[in-house]
């Protein structure tokens, strides 16, 4: 069999990894060997603007380093009598209102990187700024958890660094029939088929035949699974909606996955920046409210924390372009049922005590938000997956 026809026809292999001691399936793996409780993780890329996301509206300082593009009190849906939801948030402060939501503000990393690339990667593998991991941390969740590629899903087409393990990658399922139907190509037939021949042996294209095995076994039960879901449930019609409206769907299905991870993007905001945040914020809180409403009537919302981050937030002042330069510090949401601590978790830094950069000083280390969604809702050793020990927070 050509070796080049092989590896560009392999499209599966970007998004599963299997090691050879685990090639043969376990479908018949009980749910209560990895437990019940689910993480959904949601990155809002290119860096949102958390200031403009939450709004500090009694903050004099606020209105003066941003005096073309703060959201107007009158505009702020008040949650406190300093801070506010952007009125495109209407689903979330619902939620707040519902005892939901936990919000963590100033949230960040020492030394923190303001390229999107390198912030992501840092957010992915929870290492610190001059440290370059190749394993995402929900990857290193997997190799010591995990016993199949679903059992943490992405649902996009290609796999993040973030489920990318050292033994175990999580599997990349934007759309499973299709998904399915991959696996069931011809061509991959073929490839079984033909798993004698000599080339097999070679080191990729044996790790690519493993790999295959366990994708057609995966696209199967995922597909089965998912097939089994019903909802009556309206999502907004766009592309981050459909995300959330599959992991329902997988989630309702009783899948055995432990981790779902969505992601919006646009949230690069250097230039006319109340348009835009405004779309994308509303198309997020939207999506979230119809995800959270389809879990609440399958009575799966109880066991399903949801996790909204950005890479980095913006600066304090606002820049000539009516936007914001990339910063570093900014707000995490926690959505669930579940919470101790319900609304804000804690004061927003100040806005006029900033760092060298101008950017909002951090006092919560993103991988302590990690660290107590391990342990305290996965119930697995934070440190082993983490490679150290963070504060735990109690919010869950």
């Amino acid at each position: 069999m050509d070796r080049r026809h092989f590896l560009k026809q392999s499209t599966l292999a970007s998004s599963l990894y299997f090691v050879p001691s685990f090639v043969k399936a376990f479908e018949n793996m009980s749910p209560a060997s990895l437990g019940y409780k689910r993480l959904v993780m949601i990155q809002l890329s290119g860096g949102n603007d958390g200031l403009n996301t939450i709004v500090p509206f009694n903050n004099d300082e606020y209105y003066r380093s941003r005096p073309k593009i703060a959201i107007s009190k009158s505009d702020v849906l008040k949650a406190t009598d300093e801070l506010g939801f952007h009125a495109s948030l209407l689903p979330l402060k619902k939620l707040y209102d519902d005892g939901h939501l936990t919000v963590i503000n100033n949230v960040g990393y020492p030394n923190p990187n303001r390229s999107h690339f390198r912030a992501t990667d840092i957010w992915q593998t929870a290492s610190d700024s001059n440290q370059y991991l190749q394993e995402g941390w929900i990857g290193r969740y997997l190799d010591h958890y995990g016993k199949q590629p679903y059992n943490a899903i992405e649902t996009d087409d290609s796999l993040s660094l973030t489920l990318k393990g050292k033994n175990i990658n999580g599997i990349a399922a934007k759309n499973p029939e299709i998904l399915f139907k991959t696996s069931q190509d011809p061509y991959f037939k073929n490839v079984l088929k033909y798993y004698q021949d000599e080339h097999l042996s070679e080191h990729n294209l044996g790790y690519l035949y493993k790999t295959m095995i366990a994708a057609e076994s995966s696209a199967k039960y995922i597909f089965e699974k998912y097939q089994t879901a019903k909802s009556q449930q309206e999502y907004p019609i766009n592309e981050f909606s459909n995300q959330l409206k599959t992991t329902a769907k997988l989630i309702n299905s009783g899948l055995e996955t432990r981790i779902f991870y969505s992601s919006l993007g646009g949230f690069d905001t250097h230039a006319g920046q109340i348009n835009q945040q405004g779309r994308l914020l509303k198309m997020y809180a939207e999506g979230v409210g119809a995800f959270v409403n389809d879990l609440k009537t399958q009575g799966t919302f109880n066991d399903t924390l949801i996790v909204t981050f950005s890479e980095f937030g913006r600066r304090v002042k606002q820049n000539a372009a009516n936007g914001t330069d990339h910063g570093s510090a900014s707000n995490v949401f926690i959505i669930g049922n579940q919470l101790k601590s319900q609304g804000f978790y804690n004061d927003l830094a100040s806005l006029s005590d900033l760092d060298d950069n101008g950017d909002l000083k951090y006092s919560v280390d993103f991988r302590s938000i990690y660290a107590t969604v391990l342990s305290n809702w996965l119930a697995v050793d934070d440190k082993r997956v983490l490679n150290k020990s963070f504060a735990k927070l109690d919010f869950v």
